[in-house]
Parts: structure tokens; sequence; C-alpha cells
């Protein structure tokens, strides 16, 4: 029975990482809808959806009691900026041929959490994990002063993503009720931005094609989705287990825009994803053999 749990966790997980990888696919659609735009009807048609999903589930009790902790409601404030701010970056970054930055960026996401645990939950880490933030650090400074060039798409979609789970992890809430919550603070920017400068030729939707406007509504699938799949994952795996499916969704972005988009893999790139490869590689390896020794340590035969 658990390992039926298990197997139905792991194609969960698999399922959301696979449309995060691949949903550079669905944002190349809206390559002649400014980024601003394409973020303001996925906080749009990521509400109505979400709404609709609490109803579903009978979460409304779960939305309440946060809306009566203002400590929590203030948290979720800032995860909502640190995420709009992550979804105008990735947004911006697939439409504007940045797609390699973008995957880059999600590879170093797992060490930039490594030094906000540091830093800001008092976690202590052991040398492999130091040398692996070391290897990622060093990948980006060859880029800067041997290359001339910062990846700052990469860093900030990692330093954004990363302080948007550190947010998170702080507050009680679950995905669904968080996200909504979330997306009802930015709605009123998104709306008034839609409907009051955007200025564009898709800035009218009852002008826009059918084609145009489906893929616009279906921001709201694109984003709860994975999401939907990942919470399914996270209820069925440990987390550390859940932790290897994360680089999925990076690969087959890099995938993507080397193979499909024909993005150029230039020398700065290689050696930088080539370092942060090797510390994901000590990452990992690292991580594999710490959960060995705990298991070995809490073994019932050490306690006899």
């Amino acid at each position: 029975m658990e390992k039926d749990h298990a197997a139905q966790g792991a194609l969960y997980a698999l399922g959301a990482y696979f449309l995060w990888g691949i949903a550079p696919i669905y944002f190349k659609q809206l390559m002649h809808v400014p980024a601003y735009e394409i973020l303001t009807h996925r906080v749009l048609w990521s509400f109505l959806l979400l709404l609709a999903l609490i109803s579903a589930l009978g979460y409304w009790p779960r939305v309440r009691a946060m809306l009566r902790e203002p400590r929590h409601l203030l948290m979720l404030l800032l995860s909502s900026v640190t995420i709009g701010l992550n979804w105008l970056i990735f947004i911006w970054a697939v439409n504007n041929d940045h797609m390699l930055d973008a995957s880059l960026g999600y590879y170093i996401n797992p060490l930039f959490n490594i030094v906000l645990a540091m830093l800001f939950l008092g976690e202590r880490f052991r040398p492999t994990q130091w040398l692996a933030v070391a290897l990622a650090g060093g990948g980006v400074l060859i880029q800067l002063l041997v290359f001339g060039s910062l990846p700052w798409v990469a860093l900030a979609l990692a330093t954004s993503f990363g302080c948007y789970g550190l947010i998170r992890k702080k507050v009680p809430v679950d995905p669904f009720t968080g996200l909504m919550l979330e997306t009802l603070v930015l709605l009123p920017a998104a709306a008034l931005y839609l409907w009051g400068f955007a200025d564009s030729t898709t800035s009218q939707m009852s002008h826009n094609s059918l084609n145009t406007n489906l893929w616009l509504i279906s921001a709201g699938l694109v984003t709860t989705a994975p999401l939907l799949l990942f919470a399914s994952a996270a209820k069925r795996l440990r987390l550390s287990t859940l932790g290897f499916f994360q680089y999925l969704g990076p690969s087959l972005m890099f995938l993507l825009a080397v193979l499909l988009y024909d993005e150029p893999f230039t020398q700065d790139k290689v050696i930088t994803f080539a370092l942060i490869w090797l510390a994901l590689v000590i990452y990992t390896l690292d991580g594999v053999r710490q959960r060995r020794r705990n298991s070995l340590q809490n073994s019932p035969r050490l306690h006899r």
C-alpha cells in the first residue's frame, strides 16, 4: 500500500515538474503580447480558477481563518510581490530569448536556498554543501569577470523564487488558499494596469482573436495545474524524495532553449552551466549520503 502511495506521488511529481518545464512553450504562443499584460492575465485567471477550486474543496474555513491572522496576511503580501516579480521576469525571459538564463536560475535556486536557510532559519551546513555553493558562485563570477556578462535573469529568478519559498515556509497555509490570497493581493494592480494603462494592440480582449484570448485565459490553468499535482505529490512523498524531481523543470527548459528555440549556447554559458551542474551533483550526492547515515543511525538494530 505504501509503495502504491509512493508510486502515485512520483507520478504526480513528474507531472508537476514536467508541466513547469514545458511552460515556455505556452508563453511562446503569446510573444505578441507584452510581458506585463501576460502577467495581469495570469493573475486574473489564476484567481478565478483558484476561487472555484477553493469552493470545490471546501476550503473557505481555511480562508476565513487566514483572514483573521494579520501577521500571516502581511507575510502573504510579501510573498505575492516576490512571486509576481518571479512570474514577470520568467515571462519576459522566455519571450525575449533568455530561456537558457531562466533554466540556469532554477538550477541555482536549490543552492541559493542553502544560503537563505543559513541566514534566516539558523541551519548549519556541511562542508560539501558549502563546496556546492562556492562552485555555483564561481560559475557566476567567471561569467562576470572573464566574459563581462552578468546572468541577471538567472540571479533574479533564483533570488525571487528562493525568497518566495522562505516566506511561504513561515506561513501555515495550504498551497491553494495561499496562492488564491496572493493572486487576490495582486488582482487590483493587475486590473488597474490591464484596464487603465495597457494600450497595446492586445490589451482589449474584445479586439483580440479567439485564439489569443483562449491562450490568455489558459494562463490560470498553466499556473494552477502543476501546483495541484505538486501538492498531491507532497502529501505522498518525503520532501527529500520530492527534491530529486526539481531538476526536471530546468532540464526541460534547457533542452527546449537549445534544441527547439535555437538559443546560442555560448562559451560563457557553457562554463557557468558546467560549474552549476557539478555543484548540483555534489549537493545531491551529499544529500543521499546524509540520508543513508541518518537511516543507519535510526535503525532498530542500533538501539538493541
